[in-house]
């Protein structure tokens, strides 16, 4: 089974920028535009990765080790994501637990690669994503605990395995709650409409952006593929919790492509349709997500 799980594994890896050029196009769409090409990011991160390195003077090696670090973190995270009946490539007992942690490790260091800038703005930001994160991550963590409690075991494979159309009809609205959790955490952690907006210019309103403004060549082509890795681990996050039947690895690389272009969909069409939301709502927003959370571990009792 590991050489399934290796196949979409790295099925993954060279899906996972797709997603934002899905997200570009159907966002071009709604304003009745041609938009970029769907492997423009591609393209990006390719021309950005042939580019020469050039630092601030102010910048110490933790500057250099946020977007390496990152990449790193996240690619070890998605190795212990499951897709349905394929296992993760890693899996045991708590690996959940340090699933969380990985994440956190991997915003801990961007924080501090912002932070080593010296920049008020870069500080600005990351005080943002600091206290947004403080709300995402209980959210996310007591989402996995339900889950780990209708199954009653701790590893991330046995509990996506045991989610089948039986534990669906009996505890229905417990897992819807827990996969709106997930959609509301998907929209904070990868800086979207409504908690930030990706393509906006103006400082004071920036959060994830501005954390990134002193990247550039490589080092930027590195942060701009963590942000697609990102994308469809939380992606994956809500895609799996369906009843998948067993595949074989090419039919789950092709069922996991396609529940990725709807998820991509489904948030382009969120930031065509919606505003972002004022920074004192955002905090209600996520704030929500931990109550949700709650009552979902509740019914799962």
């Amino acid at each position: 089974m590991k050489i399934y799980s290796l196949i979409v594994y790295f099925f993954i890896l060279l899906f996972a920028p797709l997603m934002l050029g899905i997200i570009n196009r159907t966002k071009a769409f709604f304003a009745g535009r041609r938009g970029a090409p769907l492997l423009q990011v591609y393209f990006d991160i390719i021309k950005l990765l042939r580019k020469e390195r050039i630092y601030s003077r102010t910048t110490t090696t933790a500057f250099l080790l946020g977007p390496r670090v990152t990449l790193a973190a996240l690619l070890a995270a998605l190795a212990m994501i499951p897709f349905g009946k394929i296992p993760a490539l890693i899996s045991f007992p708590g690996d959940l637990f340090l699933l969380v942690y990985l994440l956190g490790t991997a915003r801990f260091f961007t924080v501090l690669s912002a932070m080593d800038t010296g920049s008020s703005f870069e500080g600005m930001g990351s005080s943002r994503e600091v206290w947004f994160s403080f709300l995402a991550e209980p959210a996310l963590l007591v989402a996995f605990i339900a889950l780990a409690r209708h199954s009653g075991v701790l590893s991330l494979s046995s509990i996506y395995a045991s989610l089948d159309h039986t534990l669906w009809r009996e505890e229905f609205i417990s897992l819807i709650l827990i996969a709106l959790v997930f959609s509301i955490i998907l929209l904070s952690e990868n800086s979207r409409i409504p908690v930030d907006d990706p393509n906006t210019h103006l400082e004071l309103t920036m959060i994830h952006e501005v954390m990134v403004l002193d990247h550039g060549g490589p080092d930027l082509g590195l942060i701009t593929y963590s942000a697609g890795l990102k994308l469809a681990l939380f992606s994956i996050f809500i895609t799996a919790l369906l009843p998948w039947p067993p595949v074989n690895p090419w039919a789950g690389s092709l069922i996991a492509g396609l529940s990725l272009v709807v998820i991509s969909l489904g948030v382009g069409i969120v930031e065509s349709s919606m505003a972002r939301l004022p920074l004192r709502k955002v905090t209600h927003f996520l704030a929500s997500a931990i109550l949700i959370s709650l009552v979902a571990l509740i019914l799962s009792l």
